[in-house]
């Protein structure tokens, strides 16, 4: 028996001193970064069953970090609900983050109401942190980032590896990605974060062999119902969406994934994607990447590591920098530091602009808004500049990164700092200047998920893209995928018309508004404006209307609206002011004022006799009718203020129309009306695009929808659409390229109901300029944009 107590002596004193061991390691590799042993072993420092309340709060906060830096969201939040919940009262101060985190694992896993609810407890603790306000708002209707997901297709790529696969980048016909896959047998160096390979460039080199697959557009396990999951101790459990992968103590910048990379594990076929560049790739993380539009240049991002010199920060850790290096005699050259680098902070994920002059990227440097920041790098004198921050319309208290911006200058950037579903969504920025963003718009299911989303890239219409994401199989690997927009970029369009007193400018209760969708002959609705003289409703996208407003004493006031215009979906203020009738008005308006107008030929401009015009006064519904005589004239009259309508007939002649909106006597108003016959093109506003592009530009649609409109009036016309190309680049591409545009072009009139077969593309290439400026030409941007068009011949016309 004294063995016994002497053992058991001994097994007290003991148990205190292994627990306080075990702990000791924990935190060490928790110091080191190496979140995925720390992990392990704070799980089996928290089964002594001898630790105090504050030790086991310690203890669960450390874990349940862990776990939200290894993107293991399930465990995350089952930790810090057992740590909430366990501690009885409001958490100490230094704890107050905790809440914050517990609720973006609760979004992360699709709890939204919990979150909502936890977001407002953060945001009564902190309250300078707005964070906890806008999230706990959006969570009480979190089906406003859903109303678009049937505007997209999404399909997961054949390409995606066992290892994760994200940041795609446009390359000249391919792809440029970022993956951790590694060749079977050959496993190569890990670093400490969660014990994975390290990361390097792969290359696509033909985009039209990436084949897709159905993907679903929200993913994500459920948290289960054991206090922990255990986790296994594979070598993989990935975190690689980072900005500073093995660097930063700076929450948010990782993404999860998970895959074994042990002996002889089973890797998915590579396809024909293939290490990018021995030159380039590292021992250490290589990627994201950008390159100028010629394609001789790259900028990349990589661990502090060159020309075999490997650096640390004055804390000891290995920070990210951008790289820039170009192709000498076919191979990439020697890689040189960009000048605003340190060894200090990290610095990555390049994207740049159209002509390579803007360079947007991702920091956590001094003097940022928090996390990570989106910052611009301008070359100048053959260097690059002092980084500028974007600003509070893009960056937040959270981490902003993986930017990109399209052809037109606006920005796409990732966020964990704006309201979203989970985790980085990806937002959308229009850019009134280089440095001066507009609001940012989150994109919304299903391009975005509870998931990290990031690594978009995409044409100016949104029309086709990439990007990455960890939505598959709970968050626990990164992939690749395509979207393809099938709808309109925005469902709808809420929308608050005013309608007041033009001369006192009191609204006006009571006054009829009459919505009449220009795309649907069926689509008219009247509704009458509330004490506060509003209507408010919610316009279909990629429509065009006509709005008139109406008071009893007041002329009529017409006004055209376009959800076509705008690069958001939201809410938007129209005024529509109406004037008061006085006695001299009406007198006036019962005789009306007697105009004159012309009917022209389109093409030789020549007058056209025997045309009946009807004109129609649409503020007051009546319609004149007249004959043009041997000179194409025509009269009638109208009254100041009122909007008409001119609309011809004429055998085998078709015609645009034309409308007046306001009409004053005072003002030169043409009213000239073309008409066009069988063989003629069409003299509309040209319909041109962006440079090596085929995507149909916002002022391209509006010029199509003419287009629609005329051939829904007219259901035997056939049309030829002609594409043209300017002269650069080779006479091959640029016969393939408006074939493309020529293709767009058709699809754009057959979604909007054409049947396709009253329409032939063609491209033409660049055999028909309509100016000077061929093959070595000194021509501006401008005057080449002139042949990148598409014109509308007429083939039939009945």
């Amino acid at each position: 028996m004294k063995h016994v107590y002497i053992l058991l002596l001994i097994s007290i004193l003991i148990l205190p001193v292994s627990a306080q061991s075990i702990l000791s390691q924990a935190d060490n590799q928790y110091n080191s970064l190496a979140y995925l042993k720390a992990s392990e072993l704070y799980q089996k420092y928290l089964e002594n069953k001898n630790l105090n309340e504050n030790e086991l709060l310690s203890g669960r906060a450390k874990l349940a970090y862990c776990y939200r830096q290894l993107k293991d969201t399930p465990n995350a939040e089952n930790v810090f609900r057992e740590m909430i919940s366990s501690y009885g009262k409001d958490l100490p101060t230094e704890y107050s983050i905790c809440y914050l985190y517990f609720a973006q694992a609760l979004a992360s896993n699709g709890k939204y109401k919990e979150a909502q609810d936890t977001y407002a407890k953060y945001s009564s603790i902190q309250e300078e942190d707005k964070r906890g306000v806008s999230f706990s708002k959006l969570y009480n209707n979190v089906g406003l980032l859903t109303k678009n997901s049937g505007s997209y297709k999404i399909e997961e790529l054949t390409i995606n590896s066992l290892a994760p696969d994200f940041s795609p980048m446009y390359y000249k016909e391919g792809l440029v990605f970022v993956s951790g896959r590694t060749e079977p047998l050959n496993i190569k160096r890990v670093f400490n974060w969660n014990d994975t390979p390290f990361l390097d460039l792969y290359f696509l080199s033909d985009l039209t062999k990436i084949k897709g697959k159905s993907a679903s557009s929200l993913g994500g396990d459920i948290a289960p119902k054991s206090s922990v999951r255990k986790r296994k101790s594979v070598l993989g459990m990935d975190s690689y969406t980072a900005l500073t992968s093995n660097d930063s103590r700076k929450v948010g910048f990782f993404t999860g994934s998970s895959y074994n990379t042990t002996m002889g594990y089973d890797e998915r076929p590579l396809t024909d994607s293939e290490a990018f560049s021995k030159t380039l790739n590292s021992k250490y993380h290589e990627g994201p990447a950008t390159f100028t539009r010629d394609g001789s240049r790259v900028i990349f991002t990589r661990n502090n590591y060159n020309n075999g010199e490997y650096k640390e920060s004055q804390d000891g850790i290995n920070k990210l920098k951008l790289y820039t290096s170009e192709i000498v005699n076919g191979s990439w050259g020697p890689s040189k530091e960009l000048p605003f680098n340190s060894d200090d902070y990290s610095t990555g994920h390049p994207t740049l602009n159209f002509d390579n002059t803007l360079l947007y990227f991702a920091s956590d440097r001094p003097g940022g808004f928090g996390g990570t920041d989106i910052y611009l790098s301008r070359f100048e004198n053959g260097t690059w500049s002092e980084p500028v921050n974007l600003g509070p319309e893009v960056n937040t208290k959270g981490n902003e990164m993986f930017p990109f911006v399209d052809n037109n200058g606006n920005l796409y950037f990732s966020s964990d700092g704006r309201p979203g579903l989970g985790d980085l969504d990806i937002f959308f920025a229009a850019m009134e200047g280089p440095a001066k963003p507009k609001k940012s718009l989150n994109l919304g299911a299903p391009i975005n998920s509870n998931k990290d989303d990031f690594g978009i890239i995409t044409d100016t219409e949104r029309t086709v893209g990439y990007f990455s994401s960890n939505r598959k199989n709970g968050g626990k690997d990164d992939d690749i995928f395509r979207f393809r927009r099938e709808g309109p970029m925005y469902a709808c369009r809420d929308l608050t018309i005013l309608v007041y007193d033009e001369k006192t400018k009191m609204p006006l209760t009571n006054s009829l508004v009459q919505i009449e969708n220009k795309n649907s002959s069926e689509n008219i609705r009247q509704l009458r404006t509330d004490s506060s003289g509003n209507v408010m409703l919610c316009l279909a996208a990629e429509n065009d209307f006509m709005l008139i407003a109406s008071n009893e004493g007041f002329q009529n006031n017409t006004i055209g609206f376009s959800t076509s215009a705008f690069e958001d979906d939201r809410p938007t203020l129209l005024e529509i002011p109406l004037k008061k009738i006085e006695v001299e008005d009406e007198l006036s308006a019962d005789a009306g004022t007697e105009v004159k107008g012309v009917v022209l030929s389109q093409n030789t401009n020549a007058p056209v006799a025997g045309v009946k015009v009807f004109i129609k006064d649409e503020t007051d519904g009546t319609v004149q009718e007249v004959l043009t005589g041997a000179a194409g004239e025509y009269t009638f009259k109208a009254i100041p203020g009122h909007n008409y309508s001119i609309d011809g007939e004429l055998k085998d002649y078709g015609t645009f129309g034309k409308k007046i909106v306001g009409y004053t006597p005072e003002k030169d108003i043409d009213l000239s009306l073309l008409m066009f016959e069988k063989g003629a093109v069409i003299n509309i506003e040209n319909i041109y695009y962006d440079l090596d592009k085929w995507d149909i530009r916002p002022d391209a649609a509006f010029e199509l929808n003419k287009v629609v409109d005329v051939m829904e009036k007219y259901p035997s016309m056939k049309i030829e659409l002609g594409s043209h190309t300017d002269s650069r680049a080779s006479a091959r591409y640029n016969k393939t390229l408006s074939n493309n545009r020529a293709k767009s072009a058709k699809q754009y009139l057959v979604s909007k109901g054409i049947s396709e077969k009253r329409i032939i593309s063609k491209g033409y290439g660049e055999s028909k300029l309509t100016n000077s400026c061929g093959d070595q030409a000194d021509c501006t941007d401008e005057e080449h944009q002139k042949n990148r068009r598409t014109e509308i011949k007429v083939l039939n016309l009945k």
